[in-house]
């Protein structure tokens, strides 16, 4: 459970990640992991507490599941290109070598970029990360392909015919997929995706997945001319690290966007006793530059540029060793 090993492995990672961004005129920034308000997420459960206070009274707060809440704030404030390494919190996750309720992330912005050439400059990155022992399949070029190139390939089905919910559906029962009635499209489309697609992805280089399906709700700018957003992730030897948008900078489409899944979170919240954090209004009044955004998983990226995913957990307390042990 006490691996010094890990930690100094770690201690290496986080050091030339600021050399490579300070380096390159990026500002290095300092949020709090605690907010009284998020971005609605409704397939992120979140961790609340309470803050007491006997003169300023108590007030509900949350564990950051990333700091885009706040950084996006300060970008939208005047501040230059900037980036973050911090402990982000997400609750009923997976326990094991690529799971865990709290993790590491660095997230960083750069004014001016789209999603493409945040490709590059995390090509750059890798490669300033990496060490002597860091395996061949951690390491550039990337592999770049489109979802619906992905999908095509790996699982027969056309995207771009099966827009509608109905098409994806009968396409899913095809491949031997249970669907149930009344499902979304993306959920119907990640039923394809995570039995189909991800296990056939090269493992031999990175791959990135570029142009995700507009009905993935997220803060990624859509395309005008096709179904798909300025979006794309990243795998290294099968396990997601990385993904990344070009930042929508509508405050009408963000309104909406807010609006709409803070519905549904409080949908899926209501009975289960889960906490529903609140949302900031003012978030989507924001003046957002135009900006490329890039979260990595940076437990998972320590154990490819190390090699060490199959043999040591590099968090240096699981929590699974935790609930096995009684801590």
């Amino acid at each position: 459970m006490f691996d010094i090993e890990s930690q100094k492995e770690r201690s290496l990672m986080n050091k030339a990640i600021r050399d490579f961004f300070d380096s390159r005129d990026y500002l290095e920034v300092f949020t709090p992991t605690l907010s009284p308000d998020l971005i609605p997420e409704p397939t992120i459960q979140n961790f609340g507490t309470r803050f007491i206070n006997e003169f300023e009274g108590s007030l509900d707060m949350y564990l950051i599941p990333s700091p885009e809440v706040f950084m996006k704030r300060l970008l939208a404030n005047g501040f230059p290109s900037l980036y973050q390494i911090s402990s982000c919190f997400r609750n009923s996750e997976q326990l094991g070598l690529i799971h865990n309720p709290e993790f590491s992330m660095l997230e960083y912005y750069t004014l001016g970029f789209n999603e493409i050439d945040s490709i590059a400059l995390t090509e750059e990155l890798l490669r300033a990360v990496k060490r002597p022992q860091t395996p061949s399949y951690a390491l550039p070029p990337f592999i770049t392909m489109s979802v619906s190139e992905a999908v095509k390939a790996y699982s027969g089905v056309n995207l771009d015919d099966n827009q509608e919910y109905e098409r994806l559906k009968e396409s899913a029962e095809k491949l031997g997929l249970y669907v149930p009635n009344g499902e979304s499209w993306d959920d119907t489309f990640n039923r394809i995706f995570i039995n189909y697609v991800e296990p056939a992805l090269p493992k031999d280089k990175p791959v990135v997945l570029t142009d995700y399906p507009y009905q993935i709700d997220c803060l990624a700018e859509k395309y005008q001319d096709k179904p798909y957003r300025h979006r794309w992730e990243m795998y290294i030897n099968g396990t997601e690290v990385a993904n990344c948008y070009k930042e929508e900078t509508s405050k009408e489409v963000t309104k909406t966007y807010y609006e709409k899944e803070y519905e549904r979170l409080c949908l899926q919240r209501k009975e289960s006793g889960l906490p529903i954090p609140k949302i900031d209004p003012s978030f989507y009044e924001l003046n957002i530059p135009s900006s490329s955004g890039v979260a990595i998983g940076l437990d998972r990226l320590l154990m490819c540029i190390t090699g060490k995913a199959e043999i040591t957990p590099l968090l240096l307390f699981p929590l699974s060793d935790m609930i096995q042990n009684g801590l």
